[in-house]
C-alpha cells in the first residue's frame, strides 16, 4: 500500500544510512515509534520521524544511553524545537571536540613521560582517567544548557515588558569603571553577552558557575580575546576568592538552589570589600502561577517542581534571610507578564521543569499539544512576579 507523504521501514531505512533492524530496535525500546502502523502490522514513517531518528543518532555517537536519549527527544518536527535542539547538539559536539583535545594532549604528554623517564607518572595517568570520564557529565550538562535556553526563551518571546530582564538586572547592578566583579551561578552568560556594549573598559568580571558545561558555553558566548572576563567553575557555599576581594557580587535566580543558603550569604559578604554590594534575585508564590494550573488541567499528577523554591529564598522571606550579614536591603520589582500565543515554546518550557512532567507529558505528546495549542489561540496569560534584593556587607 502507498500512502502519500510515508515511508516504509525498508525506504525509511535506506534514508537514514541505517538498517531497519535498528528501526524496528527504536521502536521496541520506545524512541522511534512509526506515525502509522497498517492493519496488518506494517510500520510507516514520516519526514518528521527522520528528523527525530537525526537526534537520537547524533546522541548516540555522542556517547548518551538510550534512556537519556529518550528523556532528551520529543516527537516533534516544530522548527522551534528542532533548531533549539540542533543549537544544543552543536554545543554538545564542541564540548566533545574540547573533551578529546583535552585526552589527547593528556595522552601525549604519558607517552613522552614514559618514553624519556622510563616510568610510568600516575598523576599524568590519573588525569588521563578523569578526563576519559567527563562524557558521564555530558548529559546532565545538555540538560542544564536545554532547560536554560527554554526559559529565557519563553520570556524573551512573550514578556510585555521592552525592557528585557538581563538589561533590567544590570541596570540594578549599578556597574562603574573600575569594579571588580563575582558573578555565582552565571549560566551561559546571558546577563554580559546583552549588556556588553554598556560595559566600562577598566572592569574586570569573574563569571562562575557549579556546571563546567555552563562555563564552557559562558565562554564560547563571549569568547576567549576579551581580558575584562575569566572565568571558573565552583560551588559557592566555597568561593575560593581572598577576603574583600569584589566590589559586586550578583545571584541572579541563584541562591533558591544552594542546599546551606546562609553560608552562601556569608561567603559572598566575606568576599565583598567593606560598602561593597550583594546584588541577587528571586521571585515570589504568584510568579508562574498559571502554568501549574495549565499541566494539572490535563493531569492533576503533574508536578513541576517537587521543592517551592520561592520558599526556600524568595521576594516574601528575602529579606529575612539577607539580613544577619547585609543591611540597606532594598527590593526592586520587575514589572512584566507574559502573553502567550503559541503552543510550543510554552510547552518546551514545561518539559524543562525539574518535576515528574515527562512521566506523563512525553507518551501524549500530540494530546497535551492540542490542549495547549486551545489554550494559547487567544492568548494565554502569565503572571511574572520577580525582582532584585540590592544590599551593602555590614560590617561587625
Amino acid at each position: 500500500m502507498k500512502l502519500p507523504g510515508y515511508y516504509s521501514s525498508g525506504q525509511f531505512a535506506r534514508m537514514a544510512d541505517v538498517s531497519v533492524r535498528t528501526i524496528r530496535y527504536y521502536d521496541r525500546q520506545n524512541i522511534l515509534k512509526p506515525s502509522y502502523v497498517s492493519p496488518g502490522g506494517a510500520r510507516f514513517y514520516t519526514d518528521s520521524d527522520l528528523a527525530r531518528l537525526q537526534q537520537i543518532l547524533l546522541l548516540k555517537y555522542l556517547g548518551f544511553s538510550l534512556d537519556e536519549i529518550r528523556e532528551m527527544t520529543i516527537a516533534d518536527a516544530d522548527y522551534h524545537f528542532m533548531l533549539s535542539a540542533l543549537k544544543l547538539q552543536k554545543k554538545l559536539v564542541q564540548d566533545r571536540i574540547e573533551q578529546m583535545s583535552l585526552v589527547e594532549q593528556a595522552i601525549t604528554d604519558t607517552a613522552q613521560a614514559i618514553e624519556h623517564q622510563h616510568n610510568i607518572d600516575w598523576s599524568r595517568m590519573l588525569q588521563l582517567i578523569h578526563l576519559t570520564g567527563m562524557e558521564k557529565s555530558m548529559a546532565g550538562q545538555y540538560k542544564d544548557a536545554s532547560n536554560l535556553s527554554a526559559r529565557i526563551r519563553l520570556h524573551s518571546l512573550y514578556s510585555q515588558n521592552p525592557q528585557s530582564w538581563f538589561s533590567w538586572v544590570y541596570d540594578q547592578c549599578r556597574i562603574t569603571p573600575s569594579m571588580n566583579i563575582l558573578e555565582i551561578g552565571c549560566g551561559s552568560g546571558k546577563l554580559w553577552t546583552e549588556n556588553r556594549e554598556k560595559l566600562p573598559d577598566d572592569i574586570r568580571i569573574c563569571l562562575s558557575d557549579l556546571s563546567e558545561g555552563m562555563i564552557r558555553d559562558a565562554r564560547r558566548s563571549l569568547g576567549q580575546d576579551d581580558p575584562r572576563f575569566s572565568f571558573s567553575s565552583f560551588d559557592c557555599h566555597s568561593i575560593p576568592f581572598p577576603d574583600q576581594s569584589f566590589d559586586l557580587v550578583i545571584a541572579n535566580h541563584v541562591l533558591f538552589y544552594c542546599e546551606d543558603i546562609p553560608r552562601v550569604c556569608r561567603e559572598v559578604s566575606r568576599v565583598l570589600r567593606p560598602e561593597g554590594r550583594f546584588v541577587c534575585s528571586a521571585y515570589s508564590s504568584r510568579h508562574m502561577m498559571e502554568i501549574s494550573r495549565l499541566v494539572q488541567e490535563f493531569d492533576s499528577h503533574i508536578v513541576l517542581s517537587a521543592d517551592r523554591l520561592y520558599e526556600r529564598f524568595g521576594l516574601e522571606n528575602g529579606e529575612k534571610i539577607l539580613s544577619p550579614v547585609f543591611r540597606q536591603i532594598r527590593l526592586s520589582s520587575y514589572p512584566d507578564m507574559l502573553l502567550v500565543t503559541q503552543p510550543e515554546p510554552l510547552i518546551e518550557y514545561i518539559l524543562s521543569c525539574h518535576g515528574n512532567q515527562n512521566q506523563y507529558l512525553t507518551s501524549r505528546y500530540g494530546e497535551f499539544r492540542s490542549f495547549v495549542e486551545k489554550k494559547t489561540r487567544k492568548g494565554f496569560k502569565i503572571t511574572k512576579d520577580a525582582g532584585i534584593f540590592t544590599c551593602t556587607k555590614k560590617i561587625f
